[in-house]
């Protein structure tokens, strides 16, 4: 939610879960209170698909993962996000970006898809694993700001 002119403006925030193939993506509703998986995207794609997304809606800030290994150092993924973070600031400048340390969202992402009752043959579809990631990240920063 941002300020203008005497008015608030409500703005969702949009959270990435980089991947080299493929990219989860989850949002905020616009009051920011409750973080959903909106879809999953060839990573190739995730530039055009963010541009038109915020022709639609308005996004505040975007959250990012940020891979580490348990010693707290960058794992090897960061390289392949640091390009796209370069992209991304260059093609949507006017909208900020946020890290969130992503350790273990894969893990607690298949253990959610148990705990909701998916059926195995469910819990192998990669796509739905990086959307449920992302709403962990979004959750993430959401409980932590």
């Amino acid at each position: 939610m941002y300020f203008c002119r005497n008015t608030y403006i409500l703005a969702r925030i949009l959270a990435i879960d980089f991947g080299k193939k493929r990219t989860g993506i989850a949002v905020t509703d616009e009051l920011q209170i409750i973080a959903s998986g909106l879809t999953t995207i060839a990573t190739e794609e995730l530039i055009p698909f963010l541009k038109n997304y915020i022709l639609k809606e308005n996004v505040e800030l975007f959250v990012i993962g940020k891979p580490k290994q348990l010693d707290n150092t960058d794992s090897e993924s960061e390289a392949l996000i640091i390009p796209f973070l370069k992209k991304l600031t260059k093609q949507i400048a006017d909208i900020p970006i946020y890290r969130v340390d992503e350790r273990f969202t894969s893990k607690m992402a298949f253990q959610t898809m148990i705990d909701s009752g998916l059926k195995k043959k469910q819990r192998r579809n990669k796509a739905l694993v990086d959307e449920i990631s992302a709403t962990i990240i979004l959750q993430s920063y959401l409980y932590n700001k």
